[in-house]
């Protein structure tokens, strides 16, 4: 064997040896990067109770939790983030960590609260967060009964449903809905004319 082919055969095993040390070095740093990367986490505002559609947000509604999000760290709304005069754009469930689209400034919101005395017990499964109809039957002209029921506001959402007290109240609970500005007027119409107010859960019972 000439000394050019030993000399030719060595310089190739280097080569692979410097290769396989290369792809080991470069196996391990992206090992570590993804370690790296699943260990780092970011402070979120996540709900510490339901926050229903229009409400003020503020600190005590919020507690801070410190998560991985990767890519997604942007979409959530960090402490700093959380800004006097703003409102929630929609129900924000209890425990849901707080997405920036959930939120709205408050002179954008286009809701309202108002308190109505449901005319029958409320459904069961009702509750801060649930999205309601409202409907209404109109008193005769006699007063002494009510006409055929129709419906009222067809999506509030119910903000807050206050506890009966005593055994002749279990058949009226007031409870306290958000809806839209535009349907103040009806709203309040209808219990000014007497008409008997009815919760309806929109949807399948929560």
């Amino acid at each position: 064997m000439t000394s050019h082919s030993r000399t030719r055969r060595s310089y190739f095993g280097d080569m692979r040896f410097l290769i396989g040390i290369v792809l080991v070095i470069a196996s391990i740093a992206g090992v570590w990067l993804l370690v790296g990367a699943a260990r780092q986490t970011t402070p979120v505002l996540q709900a510490s109770h339901t926050i229903v559609l229009g409400e003020p947000l503020g600190s005590a509604d919020f507690q801070v939790v410190e998560v991985g999000l990767g890519s997604l760290t942007d979409d959530y709304l960090a402490p700093q983030d959380l800004e006097s005069g703003m409102i929630a754009a929609r129900t924000i469930a209890e425990g849901e960590l707080v997405p920036r689209s959930s939120t709205a400034d408050a002179e954008a919101g286009r809701t309202t609260t108002i308190v109505i005395t449901s005319s029958g017990a409320v459904p069961d499964g009702v509750r801060a967060g649930s999205t309601v109809e409202l409907w209404q039957a109109p008193p005769s002209e006699d007063g002494r009964s009510f006409g055929d029921p129709r419906i009222l506001v067809a999506d509030a959402v119910v903000a807050s449903v206050a506890e009966p007290e005593g055994m002749l109240n279990d058949a009226r609970t007031d409870v306290e809905v958000v809806i839209d500005r535009t349907d103040v007027a009806d709203v309040l119409s209808a219990i000014t004319g007497g008409a008997a107010v009815s919760v309806i859960p929109a949807g399948p019972a929560e």
